[in-house]
């Protein structure tokens, strides 16, 4: 029995899913700042020390939970997750898409790959829905301190992820597997699909589509000018509002790729099946 065929759908986090910066829903006001604030300060430390942006917002979260006395462990960066909000729709979108794969004969898997804090999003309504969740990561002692980052995940570095899933790579420490050449690929690239919002998703954008695969750039109402150059410049293959809901643009893109899957595969098994001619 021929086995099913699986599309992949990965996810940045913060304005394509969420409103905004995951941190800026708990963390940020529970230090008394605003967004601005919060990440003026991190620009500063960064053009002060030379520090990378990812390392430098993840050093601050650390430095002013300190200052105003709150401990930042797990527990309360998964506290911090709890009031997001996201996009209309997005609380049904999978398992919309999950049921619309299935009547096409496709298994949907979703992934998260974002630059965010993996504490913040396991706190998040939606993060059952993931089959893997790939985002910054603190290491904390037996007290729940934060020790050190485990993962700092930065805009480039999420293309990784693309040939992890597709090999179905998980552990991210494996630096082998994820490299070996493989003739029978879990996910094939063309049945992976990458949805963002902006510039610092461009090289997942593109290293999804220029393999075969489908990038969706979507963008707040009455923000098309945040993907329009995206979409102008050949970037991804599609642009459209951030509504995930019902019957919107997005879904009747989403599932018109998976359509597009679903005869793929078959003319694949046609051919397999298809007499060898002398």
């Amino acid at each position: 029995m021929p086995r099913k065929p699986i599309c992949a759908i990965l996810y940045d986090f913060d304005s394509t899913l969420a409103t905004t910066d995951m941190q800026a829903f708990g963390f940020i006001p529970d230090m008394g700042m605003t967004p601005a604030e919060f990440w003026h300060r991190t620009d500063e430390f960064s053009k002060r020390t030379g520090c990378e942006k990812i390392l430098t917002y993840l050093y601050t979260m650390v430095e002013v939970a300190k200052e105003k006395g709150i401990k930042m462990d797990r527990s309360y960066l998964n506290k911090c997750g709890a009031n997001i909000k996201f996009f209309p729709g997005v609380s049904t979108w999978f398992s919309r898409i999950n049921e619309y794969g299935e009547q096409h004969g496709i298994k949907v898997e979703h992934y998260l790959v974002s630059s965010g804090n993996k504490e913040i999003v396991e706190g998040c309504p939606i993060a059952k829905e993931f089959k893997a969740i790939y985002g910054c990561e603190y290491i904390f002692d037996k007290d729940g301190n934060v020790l050190w980052p485990k993962f700092a995940i930065n805009y480039t570095q999420k293309t990784q992820y693309f040939f992890r899933i597709s090999k179905g790579v998980k552990d991210q420490r494996d630096d082998d597997s994820v490299n070996e050449k493989v003739h029978d690929r879990r996910i094939p690239y063309s049945n992976m699909i990458y949805i963002g919002d902006g510039l610092t998703d461009v090289p997942s954008m593109i290293i999804v589509k220029s393999n075969g695969g489908k990038s969706i750039a979507v963008y707040p109402k009455g923000k098309e000018d945040k993907v329009s150059s995206l979409y102008d410049d050949g970037r991804v293959n599609y642009a459209c509002l951030a509504d995930y809901s019902k019957d919107s643009p997005l879904e009747k893109i989403m599932k018109l790729i998976l359509q597009g899957i679903e005869i793929n595969e078959s003319l694949r098994v046609h051919e397999s099946q298809a007499p060898i001619q002398d």
